[in-house]
């Protein structure tokens, strides 16, 4: 699987060009301290109302989804952040196929170390070793989970999950599972599913904080970095910076899944730093959470459509990257080094 060097902006029709500038002068307009704070909540609320009744056809177009994305950034500007454990078991299909392609390059016996940061209960901690050991059981799998929360990361290291939902979760975790994968992964203890033995092994659970300068040299550098669905619940500033260290963690040559986040926000450190687009089911994976585009507009964590009218769409909807050190010869390296 090739990475590709980022791109630079693509030649646009004027249509295109058009649909930008009302953009950015719809941008500038959310940045309105008073738009923002004395008119926005009646503002959205009318809108909000509008927007449900329009038929698909009219919110798939382009004006209409610029006009979505000045709604959005009004949203998250007036948004009040905190963080949430809410998860899926299997959450982004594409995703864990992508992990899954990397793997497949290995040669057998290989080791691999996979770090995943802010890993809430568990669910997707174990659904990568699920998808990984169940495709190549030969790999030395180390996962390192990182977590802010003991409560939490409790959980996650037990692997016991009710059938009932929990309070703490708030979410069906078990909804985008079929039989035969909870069959596959869980033994069934009366009213709880728990996590097959083949699937503990080699997990090793931190309670740490995903913005710590020394959590690199605590846990080491992985092959493989899975930060999704955090730091869109972070302040922005907070966000960017954290983003910027997690690079920290990646090997030379290594992959970094960052999905969850500030579109604007992974676009600027992705260039900034040199990170290479991996352009495998980019959109495929951008799509893969249908929960985070149902939320768009009207909620701050909201991921707006993927569109291929944006000049910068690859660079924007791209949610793995190769980074590090010669990231830029991913290709010629063949991927993962140990």
């Amino acid at each position: 699987m090739p990475c590709q060097s980022l791109p630079h902006p693509m030649t646009s029709p004027a249509v295109t060009s058009a649909g930008h500038s009302i953009g950015s002068i719809l941008t500038k307009l959310s940045r309105s301290k008073l738009l923002r704070k004395g008119v926005a909540r009646p503002f959205l609320f009318i809108n909000e109302r509008v927007w449900n009744c329009l038929p698909q056809s009219i919110k798939g177009l382009q004006l209409v989804r610029r006009y979505g994305s000045f709604l959005h950034k009004l949203v998250q500007m007036r948004a009040s952040r905190q963080q949430y454990h809410g998860t899926f078991f299997l959450r982004n299909r594409p995703e864990l196929a992508l992990l899954r392609s990397l793997a497949d390059r290995l040669p057998a016996a290989a080791p691999l170390q996979i770090t995943v940061v802010a890993c809430s209960n568990g669910a997707e901690v174990y659904s990568i070793a699920w998808t990984i050991r169940s495709a190549r059981p030969d790999l030395r799998l180390v996962i390192h989970a990182v977590d802010i929360s003991s409560e939490i990361l409790d959980t996650a290291r037990a692997g016991v999950y009710s059938l009932e939902v929990d309070r703490r979760i708030n979410a069906p975790i078990f909804a985008r599972l079929t039989e035969p994968e909870i069959d596959s992964m869980f033994a069934r203890d009366g009213d709880k599913l728990r996590i097959r033995p083949w699937l503990r092994e080699n997990i090793h659970w931190h309670a740490a904080d995903a913005t710590d300068p020394a959590l690199a040299s605590r846990i080491g550098p992985a092959d493989i970095v899975i930060a999704n669905r955090f730091l869109c619940h972070m302040d922005p500033s907070d966000a960017e910076r954290c983003l910027r260290r997690l690079e920290l963690l990646v090997k030379p040559r290594g992959y970094l899944f960052v999905s969850g986040v500030d579109l604007e926000i992974r676009a600027r450190v992705a260039l900034d730093l040199g990170w290479s687009v991996v352009p495998d089911l980019l959109e495929e994976i951008h799509n893969g959470d249908p929960s985070l585009h149902q939320d768009w507009p009207w909620q701050y964590w909201g991921l707006e459509p993927f569109t291929t009218s944006r000049p910068d769409w690859r660079i924007r909807y791209a949610s793995v990257f190769c980074v590090g050190q010669h990231a830029l010869n991913c290709e010629e390296a063949g991927g993962l080094r140990n």
